[in-house]
């Protein structure tokens, strides 16, 4: 069953205790990706990339300085050089790496994660073609087995006594059961950062597999969704697979607003910002910043557009796509393709409607956070509109920065639509002409409707601060 809303207890900040759960005991938090990633310099020696974006970067924000445990991946050549320099480290973080062998990891990351797991929740098996089960997937799904049981050994012997554990994402599904077994004074949580499969998708899944994974998910004390819809999918898995459910929360991340607005203050986003309008000039401005891969659904995105310039010639010349995306998962072969057809989706627009002195629509698949929260800033509509996506943070921080009192256009099969629906345009994200009917409408939303709108929006996503997430987590540990 889901349960109840947790007990928000305060989450403690700018110390170097250990950070402690409500029941004083300490915490641990496990993720494939750390707070710290390397590369390797001139002279060949690790040095620092960067602290990570993404889930890794979110976490770091909530734990850095609180003397937490955080165990983590050491995922590239140059990490694993790091930790045998003794440079994985940070004061007010214990960080510990899991060093796995490059090959195993590999399978388990790209074959088993990104190939499989990935594309179950997200629904978007081709199924008359993919996914091919054969002799090399069981030796990957071994791999990720053997990838999580290492996880696990490390937790169990660097886990203080009675502490809490906090498992994030589909990557370390099987750790909850494995810690189970080995330190059973440790409550562990598995928060999933994914939608979940319905159960006749993860049916396609090997049957030892699919079993599997329920199973080790169902080791932790609670399961933790960003939806309770979500929620509610994994529970129906576990119906139909005969493994029984653990407790479930739903429980939305949201942006650090005063990190955010800080970071969009900015001088680098403010000259990005100074460069679009310059650029623009008096035009509207559609939005979108994503990653390049299937579930976010560029491709309809800009046939929307198409659509809108082919119904709506008074938006010709009048109105820019900014697309500001970045490439993922190269390695997989259909990330390659879906990049290539994103990139000719937007060329055929530009073909059949450009003008001297407008390109309708502007794509750059570039990774440049500065540039893109600056659009975000000044976007007339903001487009988020996946196929299926667990949370999708670009909807709530787009609302949190922008100054144009921007209208959001949503797809419904985000997760964020549950917290935003009322105050967003919400459009199911396959119906292209319905997607071009809420463009125009936001492109010719009055002034006031507009305001009304984005003063909605941002109440919703600062009325829930990232703390309250986490406390969440801990919350659940004690039941």
């Amino acid at each position: 069953m889901v349960m109840p809303d947790p007990v928000h207890s305060p989450t403690p900040a700018g110390t170097t205790a250990p950070l402690r759960a409500g029941t004083g005991a300490p915490l641990v938090v496990a993720s494939n990706r750390g707070p710290l990633s390397f590369r390797f310099g001139a002279g060949g020696t690790p040095e620092q990339a960067g602290t990570a974006g993404g889930l890794a970067g979110s976490l770091h924000d909530l734990v850095a300085g609180s003397g937490a445990t955080w165990v983590a991946c050491a995922m590239s050549d140059a990490d694993r050089a790091a930790v045998d320099a003794g440079l994985m480290r940070e004061d007010g973080l214990r960080i510990v790496a899991v060093t796995s062998d490059p090959d195993e990891y590999a399978m388990a990351y790209d074959m088993v994660s990104n190939a499989t797991l990935w594309f179950a929740h997200h629904h978007l098996f081709d199924l008359t073609r993919r996914p091919v089960f054969d002799h090399r997937w069981h030796r990957a799904w071994s791999a990720f087995r053997s990838f999580n049981e290492q996880f696990a050994e490390r937790i169990a012997s660097e886990a203080a006594d009675g502490a809490v554990v906090l498992v994030q994402d589909y990557h370390l599904a099987l750790v909850p059961a494995m810690v189970r077994d080995l330190r059973a004074d440790l409550a562990v949580v598995h928060f999933s950062h994914t939608p979940f499969a319905d159960p006749g998708v993860l049916r396609v899944l090997p049957d030892r597999a699919g079993g599997e994974l329920l199973a080790g998910m169902a080791g932790a004390a609670a399961c933790g969704f960003h939806t309770r819809r979500w929620a509610a999918a994994f529970e129906s898995c576990c119906e139909d697979l005969g493994v029984r459910a653990p407790r479930t929360f739903a429980s939305p991340l949201s942006p650090d607003t005063g990190r955010l607005l800080a970071r969009a203050g900015s001088p680098a986003c403010t000259a990005a910002g100074e460069r679009l309008a310059e650029a623009l000039g008096d035009r509207q401005m559609v939005v979108r910043v994503d990653r390049v891969e299937p579930s976010k659904n560029l491709v309809r995105g800009f046939l929307a557009f198409d659509d809108l310039l082919e119904r709506h010639p008074e938006h010709r010349g009048s109105v820019v796509f900014v697309a500001f995306a970045y490439a993922s998962r190269q390695g997989l072969a259909e990330y390659l393709a879906y990049r290539t057809e994103v990139e000719q989706a937007a060329a055929l627009v530009n073909e059949r409607w450009a003008t001297p002195g407008w390109t309708p629509v502007v794509l750059d698949i570039a990774d440049d956070p500065d540039r893109s929260l600056a659009a975000l800033a000044h976007a007339d509509v903001v487009v988020v509109n996946p196929l299926r996506d667990g949370l999708n943070l670009v909807a709530k921080e787009g609302p949190i920065v922008n100054r144009r009192d921007g209208v959001l256009v949503l797809s419904r099969e985000a997760g964020a639509h549950d917290e935003l629906a009322g105050a967003a345009l919400s459009v199911n994200p396959y119906d292209v002409a319905a997607t071009a009917d809420a463009l125009h409408r936001a492109l010719t939303m009055p002034a006031p409707e507009r305001a009304e709108r984005a003063a909605a929006l941002r109440d919703a996503v600062t009325g829930r601060p990232p703390q309250r997430w986490l406390a969440d987590q801990i919350g659940a540990a004690a039941g």
